[in-house]
Parts: C-alpha cells; structure tokens; sequence
C-alpha cells in the first residue's frame, strides 16, 4: 500500500516522493489511494483560497483556489483535458485522434475548453467564497476530491487502454468496481459530515466525468492519461456548478 501511496503522490503532484514500482498492480493501489492525494492537495488550496479571500475578497480567493490546484499538479490534468478536446474535436479516427493528443501544442479546441473550463471553476467558487471563507475552502475540497476520485472511477476492470504504453496502460483495469465504490462512500460520508450537501456535489462531478469516460471510450478506444486528467478536471467543474446551484 505504501507503494501506492508513493506512486499516486508522486505521479499526481509535485511532491518529492521516490516511486520505486511502476507496474499495474501498484497502479491499481495508487488510483483508489488517488483521492488522498486530493485531500492533501485541495487542502492546501482551500487555505490558500480562503485566506485571500478573507484579505481580499472572493474573485482573488477563487483564483488563487484554481492556481494553486493546477501548480500543485503541473498542470497535468489540465494539459491532459485540453489534449483530449482536441482529439474529440478532430472528427478523425481513433488512430488519429490519439496521434494529436500526443502532440505538445495545443490546437483551438483545447485553448477554448481550457478557456471555459477555467473560468466556469473561478467562476463558481468566487460564489461560494462570497457566501464565507469556509464555504469556499470547502468547495475547493470537494472539487479536489470529486477530480481524483474520477480517477479511480476511469481505472474499472471494465475501462481498457487505448494504446499501450505510457500511464494509462499501467493503470487501466486496475481497479474493481466493489473498491472504487466503498472509496466514493467514505468520501461522501466525510463530506456530509463538513456540509449536507457536499455529498450531491461530489455524485453529480463524479456522473460528469463519467460521461466522458464514456464518451473517450467509443471514440479512442480506451483510456489514455489525458482521458484520465480530463475526467478529472470534468469531475471538479461539474461539483463545483453543482454547488453553485445548489
């Protein structure tokens, strides 16, 4: 499990963590170990979210929430969400598809989806730290959260690769439906526990990125890493909009 632990960190974040295994069954450990990853990470984020937030008001806290997010994890899920609407968005086959989200420019889909994407999350936290600090700091948890939790979800026995190679290949069908399913429940247990309505958030982020799993998966054929970091960044928006309704 320590391995797991080690992979997911240092995999999912900037830390300073030796990965000593990179094989499918620490993989597998490291995407249900995922969603303490976002803990620490969103953690960090919500303070800094709500400290500027109280000194300077919601929009500034709501910014600083996203950044500190995406410098945390390089900017991983964010590149891998750009990369995959510009490969939805060719309208080419798989093959294709897959051949320019490995491309390290990123085309017109991927600049208007980040675009939007970024500022539907400011957007929507700004709302939630003009309601408090602590409400804000508690919808960048949740979103954190919601984001790697999808990553557990994308990594289901069921959801093959889509080419071999790189960090998809290790980590899908990984991880069985039984245990991605008891670690969303103690994660909707402790966010009920904070805030009631934490828990519809978190299921609704979780049925979004759900979709583009779904999605990727008649298109490319499986998952790739980029799938994977857009289905996390689709699972953070769609609970933070979640909240913002609610």
């Amino acid at each position: 499990m320590f391995d797991g632990l080690r992979f997911a960190f240092g995999t999912l974040s900037v830390l300073r963590v030796r990965v000593d295994r990179w094989d499918r069954e620490t993989g597998g450990r490291a995407m249900l170990a995922a969603p303490l990853v976002g803990l620490v990470l969103g953690a960090v984020a919500a303070g800094a979210g709500a400290l500027l937030a109280w000194r300077g008001g919601p929009l500034l806290g709501a910014v600083t929430a996203v950044a500190v997010l995406a410098g945390l994890t390089r900017g991983l899920h964010l590149d891998g969400l750009a990369d995959v609407a510009d490969g939805l968005g060719s309208g080419k086959p798989a093959e294709d598809a897959l051949r320019i989200m490995k491309q390290s420019d990123i085309g017109p889909f991927g600049v208007l989806t980040l675009l939007l994407v970024l500022l539907a999350q400011i957007a929507a936290l700004a709302g939630q730290f003009e309601l408090s600090p602590w409400r804000g700091a508690l919808a960048v948890l949740t979103a954190a959260l919601a984001a790697r939790a999808a990553l557990t979800w994308g990594c289901l026995h069921s959801v093959p690769a889509a080419r071999p190679g790189g960090l998809g290949a290790t980590v899908a069908a990984t991880v069985r439906w039984p245990a991605a399913l008891g670690v969303s429940a103690l994660l909707a247990l402790g966010l009920y526990l904070l805030f009631p309505t934490l828990p519809l958030a978190l299921a609704v982020g979780l049925l979004c990125a759900g979709l583009l799993l779904r999605r990727c998966v008649r298109r490319f054929g499986g998952i790739t890493g980029d799938v994977l970091g857009a289905a996390a960044e689709t699972a953070a928006t769609g609970a933070l909009i979640a909240l913002a309704l609610l």
